[in-house]
């Protein structure tokens, strides 16, 4: 591990300015990823930023809906009783994603900055655009059995790992950030994480300096509650990155599919939402032949590597299985 500057900031305008100063500073919170790559000289900090003092961990009702702290372990908001009971999904998603030991350390903002899982990005030996912009795609053409089949590009073809974001994707949530200048913003989580394209190093639409503050949840996504399921496929039982996940959420009304959310995550660079999955089911009694359109329309565009063309299939059954799942036909 490399040498770094230790600040810990006293309020949140400190704590942005001191990372807005420096190119290469970094906030710390749980550390549940961050120092893991710095272990492995991936990440090469040379401030960190320690925020855990920050008062950004509480859990409240809002007149839109949730607003959950960016600060609040994964633990604390998988089972805050009004995540569990308005937004299943999420707490579904958050104990699927990883140990005990470690939602107890992670915290919800860190969770959604969390980096790839690509063994290229981690081996600094081996070339990525990703850990060293210019240096070219080692996975391109290498062993990718765990990488893209969405959205990937000649650039890069690395996938989101979390389990997290991919319920927020399907509660429409959006990520409160304040800025170095001290003014707060709103980003829909549709437009939080970014596709490679030719700039893959970049995971997210943050700026410099720009702190995580909370997750909103609103009120409608709480429609989705008694008809949700979190499906995650992983290689073992135990806890392990997904080959593909799905989160899936359905509001059926009359015998009839009035609204519904399907996001595959561990397939693309960022977690993917598929609408043209979505607009097979709405308006369609929940059925497995209909599900199964659905999942097809999901899968439609995708293009395998050389070794991950069973992400295809697997991603069809895991969308059937979690619709099926969330309609409560099984």
């Amino acid at each position: 591990m490399r040498p770094f500057e230790y600040v810990r900031a006293g309020d949140a305008a400190a704590a942005t300015a001191a990372v807005a100063a420096m190119p290469l500073a970094r906030f710390l919170a749980g550390g549940t990823n961050l120092i893991d790559l710095m272990k492995e000289d991936v990440e090469r900090p040379t401030r960190l930023v320690d925020i855990r003092n920050l008062p950004l961990r509480e859990i409240q009702r809002t007149r839109s809906g949730l607003s959950i702290g960016a600060l609040a372990t994964n633990t604390e908001t998988a089972n805050h009783p009004l995540v569990r009971e308005n937004y299943p999904l999420l707490t579904q998603a958050i104990v699927a994603g990883a140990s005990g030991q470690l939602r107890n350390m992670a915290t919800n903002g860190g969770n959604l900055l969390q980096r790839t899982r690509c063994n290229y990005f981690y081996d600094t030996a081996m070339p990525c655009n990703k850990r060293e912009p210019g240096t070219g795609c080692g996975a391109r053409e290498g062993l990718n059995k765990i990488h893209a089949i969405l959205g990937w590009s000649e650039s890069c073809v690395a996938t989101y790992p979390g389990d997290m974001a991919n319920a927020l994707y399907a509660l429409d949530a959006s990520v409160r950030v304040r800025g170095a200048d001290g003014r707060e913003r709103a980003i829909a989580i549709q437009d939080f994480h970014r596709l490679p394209g030719d700039e893959p190093h970049r995971d997210n639409t943050l700026e410099r300096g720009d702190l995580i503050v909370a997750i909103d949840l609103p009120v409608a996504a709480g429609e989705l509650a008694t008809h949700s399921h979190y499906l995650k496929v992983r290689d073992r039982t135990s806890y392990a990155f997904a080959m593909v996940s799905v989160a899936a959420g359905l509001r059926i009304e009359g015998g009839a599919i009035r609204q519904a959310r399907v996001v595959l995550g561990s397939v693309s660079h960022k977690p993917w939402r598929s609408q043209e999955a979505e607009n097979v089911l709405v308006g369609q009694a929940p059925s497995e032949q209909t599900f199964r359109q659905a999942a097809d329309a999901a899968l439609s565009q995708a293009r395998p590597l050389a070794h991950n063309a069973y992400k295809v299939e697997l991603g069809k059954r895991s969308v059937v299985r979690a619709l099926m799942r969330a309609a409560r036909l099984v």
